[in-house]
């Protein structure tokens, strides 16, 4: 299952992709916002960031005016990485170099067939592990650290 959020600002895109991602067969969890009204993204962004962290999503997409905001809150939360993307290729490397359990999305900078896209790219995409994973660990070690 994936699980999307968005603020007010991403509400259009996170609409398109979810009817994007049913069309590709996925299971979509929508975690809000439903409404244009203005809304704090933090909210979205921990509410989409722990549903993956406990395993009842495998996957989150997050949305607000940016994307810059989310990918902010959304990382946070220990376990997660997500992933800011503006185009393909940055899409596939969150997942191939990164393993991007989240992908954040400007819904102000990005039209529908350009995030259909990158979702397309990232979700279509492989972590290649090996010297990939050795640098994960290495974030997961920073987070306990600072934790």
């Amino acid at each position: 299952m994936i699980i999307i959020g968005s603020d007010h600002g991403g509400l259009a895109l996170k609409t398109a992709l979810n009817s994007y991602l049913h069309r590709r067969g996925f299971q979509v969890s929508d975690a809000g916002t439903n409404s244009d009204a203005s809304v704090d993204y933090p909210d979205f962004g921990q509410k989409v960031a722990e549903t993956v962290i406990a395993g009842e999503a495998e996957l989150g997409i997050l949305i607000c005016g940016t994307g810059i905001g989310m990918s902010i809150a959304a990382n946070k939360i220990p376990g997660i990485r997500a992933a800011l993307v503006t185009d393909v290729f940055m899409a596939r490397m969150a997942k191939e170099h990164n393993n991007a359990n989240v992908l954040v999305l400007g819904g102000r900078v990005l039209d529908e067939q350009k995030a259909c896209d990158l979702v397309g790219a990232w979700l279509d995409a492989t972590f290649e592990g090996g010297r990939h994973q050795a640098r994960l660990d290495k974030i997961t070690a920073l987070e306990k650290k600072y934790s």
